[in-house]
């Protein structure tokens, strides 16, 4: 993953309801849920949510497939364990260097 490709994914998570949203599709697992579930637990305005998962899957955060007339909304957990393993994966690089510096 580059740093563009990682800063677009945490920018996308960077609105507090796009974060409850991605967060509502990480409880819901695999199955995912449809917009009209979103719309029940959010509370939020048809266009808004639109606009929230517009924003989140085109981050690649969430991936939304057809049922016939029905869209299901998931998150993308390879995309968002790769988010985390970029941001952490140089976690105490500085605190193993400097013990073999002191060493």
């Amino acid at each position: 993953m580059t740093r563009e490709e990682a800063a677009a994914g945490f920018s996308a998570m960077g609105s507090e309801a796009r974060l409850s949203v991605l967060q509502m599709l990480i409880r819901a697992g695999e199955g995912g849920l449809t917009v009209s579930g979103l719309q029940d637990r959010t509370g939020m305005a048809p266009s808004t949510l639109a606009h929230h998962l517009k924003f989140l899957a085109g981050a690649d955060l969430i991936v939304q497939t057809k049922d016939g007339r029905t869209v299901i909304n998931r998150a993308d957990f390879d995309r968002l364990r790769g988010l985390a393993d970029y941001i952490l994966r140089e976690c105490c690089a500085d605190v193993a260097r400097k013990v073999a510096n002191d060493g």
